[in-house]
């Protein structure tokens, strides 16, 4: 008789988590009529976070990514109107990467839902329960050691 590894378990009702959280912020994304993949949902987040447009390369960097797929990610949110290249006013040889009015709507579009996905996953917790459970991610994200958008 073999005994029940505690971590495997919890390490399987993590991913559990994950999947069904995806797949509630996935419905609501269709309910609100938006197209976006997840990548460019954290490239829009990455990019409101700068206090000036960036470089693709500090994209990459930031992402931890090849710069090829960044080109990709901002080929369709430019085409989307999401986002937009731009000239350094400082050097023109550089092209800066901006959001659009469009982008920052996504980005509030795309906060909602990710609230809505949540309030879906959390709702059969007490608020006491939700706070405890608040103050254990806490401990893990911190735990990480990287600034995830």
């Amino acid at each position: 008789m073999t005994t029940p590894d505690p971590d495997g378990l919890l390490a399987e009702q993590l991913l559990r988590l994950s999947r069904r959280l995806h797949r509630s912020q996935q419905r609501h994304l269709d309910g609100a009529g938006i197209t976006i993949t997840p990548a460019q949902s954290r490239l829009l987040r990455v990019l409101s976070h700068y206090d000036e447009p960036p470089r693709m390369s500090d994209l990459a960097d930031r992402l931890e990514v090849v710069p090829r797929a960044i080109t990709s990610l901002v080929d369709g949110l430019e085409a989307s109107g999401r986002v937009r290249r731009a000239p350094d006013p400082k050097n023109r040889r550089v092209i800066r990467i901006e959001l659009t009015d469009t982008g920052r709507t996504t980005l509030g579009a795309l906060h909602a839902v990710r609230r809505a996905a949540a309030e879906d996953i959390l709702a059969p917790l007490s608020a006491e329960q939700r706070t405890a459970f608040g103050g254990l991610l806490s401990t893990l994200v911190d735990g990480a050691g990287r600034q995830d958008c």
